[in-house]
Formats: structure tokens, sequence, C-alpha cells
């Protein structure tokens, strides 16, 4: 059961943040317009306010393409992209700190031929590891939880971030910028 006890502490942390956010209302406000109203209306400050609920929002798993779409469309192609890419790594980089504080390394002490298996081969090529995950799965909450309890360096989880994000945030940015145009948003 020891074993278990960071793993435990980071579900019942998440869950009791989850429940804060449902309960409080504050959910509601992770919403497409109400994003792209904070930017519109106060470029800096909105764009604050987008960072920190971009970060809160990995916590409690709010998709990541919300806050692109919501940017790409409050700034435009370049300059939401530019805005998200930002958020996004600093969004990855509180999920990592924060979870990381509160489990550790929690699954280097599982006992498990899988997770030995996989986390040898994050130990072997961590930052190639770290690109290849944010290419595939972006900013999804579950892979920042996961990478934050393997024990991965911090330098390397970082690099790796900032090296992986920016083809995905184009490849988004492009098709929603696409979109827009095509549904007559502005």
């Amino acid at each position: 059961m020891r074993r278990y006890q960071q793993l435990l502490g980071v579900a019942l942390f998440l869950g009791v943040l989850f429940a804060v956010f449902e309960l409080s209302g504050l959910r509601d406000h992770f919403s497409l317009e109400f994003l792209r109203q904070r930017i519109i209306e106060h470029e800096l400050s909105g764009l604050l306010i987008f960072v920190l609920l971009f970060c809160l929002g990995n916590l409690i798993q709010i998709p990541g393409w919300l806050f692109l779409a919501a940017a790409v469309l409050a700034l435009g192609e370049w300059r939401g992209g530019l805005a998200t890419y930002v958020a996004a790594s600093i969004s990855c980089v509180f999920t990592f700190l924060a979870i990381r504080a509160v489990g550790g390394d929690a699954l280097r002490k599982l006992n498990n031929r899988i997770v030995t298996r996989l986390l040898g081969q994050l130990d072997a090529r961590p930052v190639r590891s770290v690109v290849l995950l944010r290419v595939l799965f972006q900013t999804v909450p579950a892979l920042n939880y996961s990478l934050a309890v393997s024990g991965v360096r911090f330098r390397d989880y970082l690099i790796g971030t900032l090296l992986g994000l920016p083809l995905p945030i184009l490849l988004y940015c492009v098709f929603f910028d696409f979109l827009a145009g095509a549904l007559g948003i502005d």
C-alpha cells in the first residue's frame, strides 16, 4: 500500500480540485466564448487570464484545443498560435510542478513490468520521448500527470515540451483559422 500512497495523493488532489471547480461554478468560465471575449476586450489582461485558465484547465481535464481555438479566433492564426504556445508551455510546466510536488516519482516505486519497460525507454531518450509524446498528445493532462510522476528530469521535460508543441499547435492554428473562415466567424 505504501507504494501507492503518492499516486493516491495525486488522485485525491485532482479529485478535490475538480470538485472545487465544479461546485464553485468556475468550470463555466472554460468556454470558447468566455476565453475569446476576455482576450478581445482586454488584450494584455485577457492574455494573462488566458494563461491562468489554461494552467488551471490543464489540471482539471479541459482540452487544450479549446484555448487554441479561442486565441486564434481572438488574435488570428499567428498571434493566436504564439499566445497558445506560450500559454501551453507555461501550463505544462505548472501542471508538472504541481503534480510532481504531490506525487514525486510515484511510478518509479511501482513493481510492474510494463511500467518498468516504459520508464526504461523514457530514461534512455528522455527529451526525444517527451517531444514525440507532445507531438502526438499535445497538452493532454493525463500525459502531464504521467510524466510528472515518472521521475523524468524537469530539464528534459521542459526541453521536450518546448520542442514538441510547435508542430501540433501550428496544425491546429491552420485548421481553426480555416474553420473560422469557412463559417464566417470573425
